[in-house]
């Protein structure tokens, strides 16, 4: 491959890094090529790139930004998932695709600018969504206040009833 047509390439990926702070290198060599596209097509409709790359060209990329323990992973054929927002559900899109059949193994990665070693993948697909953990955030949050007012609530209630019960005897008496 020329320099000419190295330097495209080498452009397209370093936008993709500066863009998506967390991507996951990928084994793929045991890959069929209809498998391949369906993975695509999952993590396109997921709204996450995938590509299969050249190291030395995703090295270049990378430059200095690379951490130097993931170095080791850029042999043998590579490709990398980029998420942009989501690191999570990425993580356990490729978790399943790959115990479905499985053909691909997560070397490494970067999750949200931290290294990531290839024996804690498994840990990061276990992890709960991001918008899940907002959610339970909130219920905490907003559980007490609710039993306020409730707890407030509940005199009212009970005079409001007893108001009825007296008009109630009164309406009776006339």
């Amino acid at each position: 491959m020329k320099k000419e047509a190295k330097q495209p390439i080498i452009q397209t990926l370093e936008r993709l890094f500066e863009t998506n702070s967390t991507y996951y290198l990928v084994d793929f060599k045991k890959m069929k090529v209809s498998q391949s596209v369906e993975l695509r097509k999952i993590l396109r409709k997921n709204a996450f790139t995938y590509k299969v790359i050249k190291n030395r060209l995703a090295l270049r990329a990378l430059g200095e930004r690379c951490p130097e323990p993931l170095r080791p992973f850029f042999q043998k054929p590579t490709a990398i998932a980029f998420a942009g927002k989501d690191p999570i559900q990425l993580a356990k899109i490729l978790k399943d695709f790959s115990n479905q059949g499985k053909v691909l193994a997560v070397k490494g990665g970067q999750v949200e600018g931290q290294y990531l070693a290839p024996g804690r993948f498994d840990e990061v697909s276990k992890l709960t969504s991001r918008e899940d953990l907002v959610g339970k955030i909130a219920y905490i949050m907003a559980n007490p206040l609710h039993r306020l007012m409730r707890t407030l609530q509940a005199p009212l209630a009970h005079v409001g009833i007893l108001l009825g019960e007296l008009k109630k005897t009164k309406n009776t008496e006339n």
